[in-house]
Order: C-alpha cells, then structure tokens, then sequence
C-alpha cells in the first residue's frame, strides 16, 4: 500500500526540503519506487534535483488548473533510478488564488495523485513555509506528517502551530491524518539547548522525535548546487546516514505507529 507522507514547518530554513530530498533518494536506494512532489513555489526542490524550474513546459500548476495530468508532468530524477519528481515552478504561486475558487480545494492534491498511487511505494510532499491553501492540500493528501525541526526556540513555536492546523485539517478534510513525528534537523548535539529543545517538543506535545538526530554539516549546503543529495555528494557522511536510517525507519514501521495528537 502506498504512503503519503507531507513534510511541513510553516517556519524557513528548517531543512524541509532536504529531508525530502534525502528521504526520497534513500527510499528508492532501498528499492522502493518513490515519487517527491514540490508544493513550493519557490521550486527549490526541483532545482535541488537538478531541474531548471524556468526551462520546464509543464509543472504541478498545469495539473492544478487542470491542464495536464500527473501521470504527464512527473519527470524521473536523473542517476536515481525509482525516483519521481512532481515539479512546481514561480506558476504555482498563482495556483494559491485560482484554488481559492475551487469547490473541495483542500482535495485538489489528494485527487489528481489518485491515479498513480498504484506506481508508488512511498511519496513524499514538500510543502511551502507557510499555512496556506498549498500546504492545507498537502496535508489533506497524506497519511501522515513529518516535522523537520531546528533545534531553536522559534522553530519549536512553530511546532504548535503546525498542530493546530493539523487539527483543523482532521476536522474539515481528513481525519486519519497523522503525524508520524519529528525529524531533528542542523542538530548540535554539544549544545544543552538543541537537547532541551527536542525533550521540550516530546513532553509538551506528545511527539515522538525520529532516531536518529540530522548533524549540522557544511556538506548540506554543497549538495543542492550539484543537482544532488547528500547521499550522493557525500555518501559516507554522518548526514546520509543518518537520512538512510530515517528513511529505513518510516518504510519499515506502518503508518498506524504515528501519534493523533
């Protein structure tokens, strides 16, 4: 059965799309036939991916004004066989506005992958910094939520947050949804803040944070430039590892084992 798994923080630079990134590349290095879509205008993953959001003919926002099918706009990721990308470029920021109009606009997302979920052992969404109509459609497509959080006083406010709206999500538009915990990203295990952090997240909310932790590395940084994730820049780095650990972790525990809270 296919995994629907969104991965948000309405709070930047929390490693989000890494964790797409590296997560999806693990998963298919595990065999698992993988498709990552960007719900992000700003199309980072799809550059850290290797693609020119600028040069593409057709994206996410084709399928969202309902130009174009996923089955058509999906493009294999290069040198990583089993894995999908479902582009978006700058045209998504206009989707924001034409969802608006449409009736059962939480459901766009959850409908047009409908007819590939049959192709796909796990798929992994990459939602935009923010709360808004793109995220909600992320999170009403999903099983579960992932959340990459920096171990830093504001990126844990954040965290409330995202479980509100989760919580509203459950009540309009999918009520299985859940989370399935916290990833711990840029970690610094030397500092007794990141620690209070993470024990602060599991005791407050009742969310389990994911072994094992994501190190700060300057590695993360050089990565995206090359069109590549860390498990190919720098396949025996402590990151990569630790991503191929989460990723054997989430494929191999069911969805069932994630909280409601």
């Amino acid at each position: 059965m296919t995994e629907v798994l969104a991965v948000a923080n309405q709070k930047g630079g929390v490693a989000k799309t890494t964790t797409v990134h590296s997560l999806g590349v693990a998963s298919a290095e595990l065999g698992r036939r993988t498709l990552v879509v960007d719900l992000d205008p700003q199309a980072c993953l799809t550059f850290s991916l290797g693609f020119d959001s600028d040069a593409l003919d057709e994206s996410l926002h084709d399928v969202f004004v309902r130009r174009a099918k996923v089955g058509d706009v999906r493009r294999p990721v290069p040198g990583v066989a089993g894995l999908d990308l479902l582009p978006a470029t700058i045209d998504l920021a206009g989707s924001e506005v034409h969802l608006l109009t449409r009736t059962g606009r939480e459901h766009v997302l959850e409908r047009a992958l409908e007819p590939v979920l049959a192709d796909y052992d796990l798929i992994l969404i990459d939602c935009p910094p923010s709360l808004g109509v793109l995220t909600i459609n992320g999170l009403t497509a999903a099983d579960a939520v992932l959340i990459p959080l920096q171990c830093e006083a504001l990126s844990n406010r954040g965290v409330g947050q995202l479980l509100e709206t989760i919580e509203d999500v459950r009540t309009f538009a999918n009520g299985d949804l859940k989370v399935r915990g916290v990833i711990a990203t840029m970690y610094d295990e030397r500092t007794r803040h990141a620690r209070h952090v993470l024990e602060e997240v599991e005791s407050r909310y009742g969310i389990p944070v994911l072994q094992p932790p994501v190190r700060k590395s300057i590695r993360f940084a050089e990565a995206p430039a090359r069109g590549k994730s860390i498990l190919q820049h720098a396949p025996s780095s402590a990151g990569a590892q630790a991503y191929r650990d989460l990723a054997k972790l989430l494929l191999d525990t069911p969805v069932s084992a994630g909280t409601t809270r």
